[in-house]
């Protein structure tokens, strides 16, 4: 008998669909040679603090006393509710599994886990926790969609489960590398602000953007300047020429004796170029590129895309959606001619093109890109988002495969004012829609008038004063593609092959950063991500735009006050590591080494001078007496207060002032002699570095420069 363990009930109830006449029992099925059980999702999960450090005696709640945490090895226990006790029905469902490893006449045992590293772990600890499965065969059914003649394929197909090894070494480096960091991290800077602040090695680089564009856009200060613009009409089509030449505020005069240069100069027609030309379709979905479409044209958050798209999955409609690759495998033409083969059966032009612009093993790690399965849905019975979902990913397969070509006429004007400057206007006409017909494109034609060469053209250039713009708030978009390579410009970053202009766009440079690790995330985890900061009210979607929150912003500058930093460059190093383990190049303890030695450092002793400490203790600590009171002064979030605020007294010191940490050793300076250390490194209103003193005046503290 055949043991096959699916990571969730939908995938065993797919398995089974394919297999046919199977009987169902209590938490398995059976029949013809097969038993299907399966998993709910994470049936394991790893031991916390506790279990390899115990807190000191009487210690209550977290503490930096069992810190930091570094198992020498990783144990796993049956997952956990929030009442900390093991959930029954997780219990009740691996006693199963457990139960059919055991049977005598299971010979084999399958690992249907999603295929994806945390679908190969998932299965893999179920495997391993049960005894009597190391004696039996091992194998791994790998499922790029969930359609019935799929599952039949891969079931005559499956490769022993060690051939995966590799996947789960990554999958394990990367579960080990995140409880490090997140449990560590976590419970330190919890500890030390009194607020529950959720540390992670992506977590932290995805709010931080979102907090540095913000901040760089609340303190972008507007710069005005004059244009010499001209909006004239010529032959009844408005054309707008801008020149190249800027002038400051205080330059009107200039920019106005360069207007009436160029308008005594005319203007005409040097050159034109038309020709006809066939514009590309755009390329098939990766995940963040779906979800980047969807976003913007239907507003739908990234966890709301995925979710649906799982769900089309799960339903045998779509293929594996967490994938970074636009391109199909050369082995997969086989299987994309029968889905043309439906494609045309519903009435769309489509024809079978291998071209390396779709077919392209080389960027491809995994998965595919997204495509529909032969498996075609009545859009009745599907919700309105899924519809637009499905429909999305459709369309964009039924354009990418058209047989009709999408025509258009470009055509280039030069026009020559004086030997002043020339200016260049660019102009497409869609001749013949083509695949333009089955997918939403962003052409966008500019309609320009019939001139030839020397024709006149009418101008009246004008100042106008116009302002700098500030950065723009991050969009899905626009995250998203800082995210699959954060060491790009973002003007680069901003082409993709969405619109039939940037078609031919080489992508190159995306897909050696995503298999190199330099991406901050992955397809898989980015959006979990992204949903826990929008959960843990860090940051804000509205529309398609984030922004951050108070406690974004209280989390980011906490961190940078304890000197963790959690940057792109750090995240991408420990991403690069585990590519390597996933490539076979480094070990598991290697890669989680790196982790260790980081997180060991932030936890290093450091007796800084005062002058230059930036360490305000833990939360409640006792810091010294109140000089108004005398009662005790406690570190509290925001402030060093004294602890009978509630009854009347108003003394404290802000623990963050003129953007510098204010030291616990400084603070007990001032309250013990009245004056702090000469502290290094305030920074005033219009950003100069200043130093100074505080010193005590009425029970305040003000500056001194003595």
């Amino acid at each position: 008998m055949i043991l096959i363990i699916a990571e969730k009930p939908s995938l065993a109830r797919n398995i089974v669909a394919a297999i046919g006449e199977m009987k169902k029992m209590n938490g398995y099925y059976e029949g013809g040679g097969y038993i299907v059980s399966w998993a709910f999702g994470h049936l394991f999960s790893l031991c916390d603090v506790e279990h390899y450090n115990p807190p000191p005696e009487g210690c209550v709640g977290w503490t930096l006393k069992n810190l930091p945490c570094f198992p020498e090895k990783f144990d796993f226990e049956l997952r956990r509710g929030a009442d900390k006790k093991v959930d029954s029905g997780v219990r009740r469902q691996f006693e199963i599994i457990n139960a059919l490893c055991e049977r005598g006449d299971v010979d084999t045992i399958v690992n249907a886990g999603d295929a994806d590293r945390e679908g190969e772990i998932i299965v893999r600890l179920c495997i391993q926790n049960s005894p009597a499965a190391a004696a039996k065969a091992q194998k791994r059914l790998w499922l790029p969609d969930q359609t019935p003649e799929t599952v039949r394929s891969a079931l005559s197909e499956m490769k022993d489960e060690s051939e995966y090894d590799d996947l789960a070494n990554e999958g394990f480096s990367r579960t080990y590398i995140d409880w490090l960091y997140g449990v560590n991290l976590t419970r330190y800077a919890t500890v030390k602000t009194g607020t529950l602040l959720r540390v992670g090695r992506v977590i932290i680089p995805i709010v931080k953007a979102i907090y540095d564009r913000d901040e760089a856009i609340r303190l972008f200060v507007p710069d005005k300047y004059f244009a010499a613009v001209s909006r004239e009409e010529t032959r009844g089509v408005p054309l707008e020429l801008v020149s190249k030449n800027k002038f400051d505020k205080g330059e009107a005069k200039k920019a106005e004796a360069l207007c009436a240069a160029y308008n005594a100069a005319g203007a005409v027609v040097t050159a034109v170029k038309r020709r006809k030309t066939t514009v590309p379709p755009g390329k098939l979905y990766s995940l963040s590129k779906l979800q980047n479409v969807l976003g913007k044209k239907y507003k739908m958050s990234m966890a709301d895309s995925l979710e649906t798209v799982q769900k089309l999955y799960e339903a045998g409609y779509l293929t594996y959606p967490r994938t970074n690759s636009e391109y199909l495998a050369t082995a997969e033409k086989g299987k994309i001619k029968k889905i043309l083969e439906g494609c045309a059966a519903l009435g769309y032009p489509v024809k079978f093109k291998d071209s390396k612009t779709i077919f392209d093993d080389s960027k491809i790690e995994s998965h595919s890109a997204i495509t529909p399965t032969y498996k075609i849905p009545d859009k009745s019975k599907l919700t309105e988002r899924e519809n637009q979902v499905y429909s999305t990913v459709f369309r964009r397969f039924a354009a990418v495969f058209c047989a009709e070509d999408c025509i258009a006429d470009k055509t280039e004007i030069t026009i020559s004012v004086g030997d002043y400057e020339t200016f260049t206007q660019k102009g497409t006409v869609i001749l013949e829609k083509g695949w333009m017909k089955y997918d939403d494109s962003s052409q966008k034609d500019k309609i320009l008038p019939p001139l030839k060469k020397g024709d006149r053209v009418n101008i009246n250039f004008k100042p106008i004063e116009k302002e700098t713009s500030p950065p723009k708030h991050y969009t899905i978009e626009t995250l998203n593609n800082y995210l699959k390579n954060p060491f790009r410009e973002e003007k680069a970053a901003s082409k993709n092959a969405d619109s039939a202009e940037e078609a031919g766009y080489d992508d190159s440079e995306d897909y050696r950063a995503a298999f190199e690790g330099l991406e901050l995330g992955t397809e898989a985890t980015r959006t979990g991500i992204i949903d826990n900061a929008r959960k843990s009210k860090y940051i804000e979607l509205k529309k398609d735009v984030y922004t951050i929150l108070p406690g974004g912003k209280f989390l980011i500058e906490s961190l940078a006050g304890m000197g963790i930093s959690m940057d792109k460059y750090k995240t991408s190093d420990v991403g690069r590591a585990l590519k390597k383990v996933f490539h076979g190049e480094m070990s598991v303890p290697s890669c989680i080494g790196i982790a260790k030695a980081e997180i060991a450092e932030i936890f290093k002793k450091k007796n800084a001078p005062p002058e230059t400490d930036t360490d305000t203790g833990c939360f409640s600590d006792v810091v010294g007496k109140c000089p108004l009171c005398g009662r005790e002064v406690r570190r509290y979030k925001y402030s060093y207060a004294c602890s009978g605020y509630a009854e009347g007294c108003k003394f404290s010191v802000s623990t963050v002032i003129c953007k510098r940490n204010i030291s616990v050793s400084n603070i007990k300076l001032l309250l013990e002699t009245g004056k702090t250390s000469k502290i290094q490194g305030f920074i005033s209103k219009n950003g100069k570095p200043f130093d100074a003193y505080l010193r005590l005046n009425g029970g305040k503290a003000e500056f001194s420069f003595e």
